[in-house]
């Protein structure tokens, strides 16, 4: 009876977990804890310590633009991570050789505390280790998984996201302390030793792993048949899609040629979004004009990255607003009252940075409070919670999120002192769109991605949030401007409470995108076969 029930579950792809993934999600809860560690404390740091040589009144901004710079980085070299791995070194090699890099930036925050080229040089040893590795261990999970246990997937990207934020959580309490009492050395120090053992607990599973290899070279593969569609010329007919690349192309280059008015890194991310928005579109109009010349099934999977790349976008505005609780939203409790608690006979007063630990307890709530009791009601009424209607009402959460925070906002403006335990309500919004974004979109990338090009894809899942950064630092060069900041001062709202509320617009807006474009995508399977 056990043996045929054992054979039934492992049609229906429910067998056994693999017993390697104890190791990715050890080392990922450690790599979490170094990183959230010390990105929690980096606005503080750069406020009270790097950038006391800049004017007061200029300092906040400049810690943003340090900040959401350094996450743009973070969430752009997974593009290079992800290709490396694919082609030539594959995802466990990829990963233990840039988690090396990673250890090497934290060690230069630690030493050079005060000396700001050798820390911004951390921070980029950080963004380019970190950002290698970033797809490429959500890839390396899926990997694990074949048609026999692919429904256990699920639960192990919940956990994954889970374990997340358990090491998130204590980084969140512990490290604004270690910053307060014992200096940026200890604070910056105590990530880069967790993200030795990460490395080390990742490089101990190495000979359990399953190990798929980087892909030959393929005469079918994204670009190929991408390029093909582009310079494909039928008779008699215009190639309308490769002129609208080549707009695309100029702009982009109008962008970099920007560069000195708007700064390296908004021309840059500016021009690669010009080059990807008109390149895909172009692409998209031509595609068929590579039947024939490619397979059906590569022309058809250029079509489904096409389709997900739109869903990716269409994400972008959460991250815009995500990230932000790591500087907008500090900066704001930097002006709030932290009322002095206690717990356990223990006096504290709560710290700015520490508010930022609600968040990750809250997704090690919510994931199994929404497996367990929520989606199951859902599915008992009639309503079929699918990754892209979670992910829709995601996005409007985080809109929501950000009416409150501005709602704080004004009350500030007006002079009333506010608790900073006020910023709870903001928190739970943004969390629970988290939750359906975040980790409904690390199971959907993977699901909906071709074989030959998940770490790619999830690559682009995570420029996403470069993408997300780069609207923060476009909207805070905006207001910089004379005529942006009159029209803001004639609303009668602060810069702040202005800013607050158009992002929680943008986030409305594009959610209801969102939505419309998902009634028309087609969910596909895309595991790999036993």
């Amino acid at each position: 009876m056990s043996s045929n029930a054992s054979s039934v579950d492992i049609k229906d792809g429910n067998g056994p977990l693999p017993r390697q993934i104890p190791y990715i999600i050890a080392n990922e809860g450690c790599e979490r804890f170094s990183f959230y560690g010390m990105r929690n404390i980096l606005t503080p740091f750069l406020l009270s310590t790097l950038l006391l040589f800049i004017p007061a009144e200029h300092r906040t901004s400049e810690a943003k633009h340090v900040f959401h710079t350094f996450v743009i980085g973070v969430y752009f070299f997974p593009l290079l991570g992800g290709w490396l791995a694919d082609r030539y070194f594959g995802k466990y090699n990829t990963v233990f050789w840039f988690s090396l890099i990673y250890v090497a930036g934290h060690a230069c925050l630690a030493i050079f505390e005060h000396n700001i080229n050798g820390f911004y040089f951390g921070l980029g040893l950080i963004a380019f280790g970190s950002g290698g590795i970033k797809p490429l261990v959500v890839a390396f999970v899926g990997d694990q998984f074949d048609q026999t246990n692919k429904n256990r997937a699920r639960l192990v990207f919940d956990a994954f996201y889970w374990i997340i934020n358990f090491g998130s959580f204590f980084a969140s309490l512990l490290m604004p302390v270690l910053l307060r009492d014992y200096g940026p050395s200890v604070a910056f120090g105590v990530p880069g030793i967790l993200m030795a053992i990460a490395t080390l607990v990742f490089w101990m599973g190495r000979r359990k792993y399953v190990h798929v290899p980087p892909a030959a070279p393929n005469p079918d593969s994204f670009s190929s048949v991408a390029r093909t569609a582009l310079l494909a010329h039928k008779a008699g007919q215009s190639r309308p899609g490769l002129m609208v690349a080549g707009v695309g192309a100029l702009a982009a280059l109008i962008s970099l040629c920007m560069a000195p008015q708007w700064g390296f890194v908004i021309a840059f991310c500016t021009a690669l979004v010009l080059l990807l928005a008109f390149g895909c579109f172009g692409v998209s109009m031509q595609l068929d004009r590579a039947r024939g010349m490619h397979t059906a099934e590569a022309v058809e999977g250029v079509r489904a990255v096409l389709r997900i790349l739109i869903v990716f976008a269409l994400i972008t505005p959460f991250w815009s607003l995500f990230d932000q609780k790591a500087s907008t939203w500090i900066v704001q409790a930097n002006a709030m009252n932290s009322p002095q608690l206690s717990l356990f006979g223990w006096d504290f007063t709560l710290l700015p940075a520490q508010m930022q630990a609600i968040n990750p307890i809250l997704v090690m709530l919510l994931i199994p409070l929404n497996n367990v009791v929520l989606y199951p009601l859902m599915r008992a009424i009639g309503i079929n919670p699918t990754p892209l209607r979670r992910m829709g009402a995601g996005i409007a959460l985080s809109g929501l999120s950000w009416i409150a925070v501005g709602a704080i906002q004004l009350n500030m403006d007006a002079g009333d002192r506010v608790s900073i335990f006020w910023q709870l309500l903001p928190y739970a919004l943004l969390t629970l769109g988290e939750v359906l974004v975040s980790a409904t979109g690390l199971e959907f990338a993977y699901s909906q991605a071709p074989k030959p090009m998940k770490g790619i894809i999830l690559s682009f899942w995570y420029l996403g949030t470069t993408i997300g950064n780069l609207w923060v630092l476009i909207v805070n060069a905006g207001v910089k401007n004379d005529t942006v900041s009159g029209h803001i001062a004639s609303t009668g709202l602060s810069e702040s409470a202005f800013q607050m509320f158009f992002f929680a617009g943008f986030a409305l807006v594009c959610a209801g995108l969102f939505a419309l474009y998902a009634t028309r995508y087609k969910m596909v399977d895309n595991y790999r076969k036993a």
